[in-house]
């Protein structure tokens, strides 16, 4: 969905940043947001009402966090440094969608996760390229194109990062092998971004440019 203005709202601020962030699509894969535990919980519909205080609505509510997070990403704000975020994905079916941080042979993950968020993740956050995922009802970032655009999600990437200072500072890696690692560390950038960034309810207007203030 895509109406001119969007209200973000303190109910709809508060969803977003208990929202559970995995990995699903095929490869290059993106951030999705968990299909049976968007909120956290098995239950969906009554982790709405809790927030809303409504026990009707929970599908259109849900169903307008699509616009939602795209105005969250492209509007708030998170300083870089290293976040800690309880990792919702450890107690959930890990195999109803991905998880950068799983791992194979144990299938185990850490409940507990410390991510340092660079420049670089804040400059790509506000790129991703949000959907409706209709299969599993949930927002998800493209899989095949996760910052928009024609060609390569590579490509695409250089281009965000092309104004970042000193974006391949120290770094040995080569560069398509940094950003194939920037584009996974997404899922925890994501997720903290979501969790910890700094925005307020309001109206937001959708124009050539992305989501603004109205």
């Amino acid at each position: 969905m895509s109406d001119a203005v969007y209200d973000l709202t303190l109910e709809r601020i508060a969803l977003i940043r208990r929202m559970v962030v995995a990995w699903g699509g095929a490869e290059p894969g993106a951030p999705t947001i968990h299909p049976e535990a968007p909120y956290g919980s098995l239950d969906r519909d009554g982790d709405i009402a809790n927030v809303t205080g409504d026990d009707e609505g929970a599908e259109e509510e849900h169903r307008a966090l699509e616009d939602g997070l795209a105005v969250f990403v492209q509007n708030a704000q998170l300083k870089p440094g290293r976040y800690q975020y309880h990792n919702a994905l450890a107690k959930l079916d890990p195999g109803a969608v991905g998880d950068v941080f799983r791992d194979a042979e144990t299938g185990e993950t850490p409940e507990h996760i410390t991510f340092a968020v660079t420049p670089e993740h804040l400059a790509l956050i506000p790129r991703l390229s949000f959907g409706w995922d209709a299969a599993q009802g949930v927002p998800r970032v493209d899989p095949q194109r996760p910052y928009g655009g024609d060609g390569s999600y590579i490509a695409a990437m250089k281009r965000h990062l092309a104004a970042v200072p000193q974006a391949a500072a120290n770094d040995d890696e080569d560069a398509e092998t940094r950003l194939v690692r920037l584009h996974r560390e997404s899922q925890p950038a994501l997720q903290i971004f979501l969790r910890y960034a700094d925005l307020g309810p309001g109206d937001f207007r959708l124009s050539g440019g992305g989501w603004g203030p109205a």
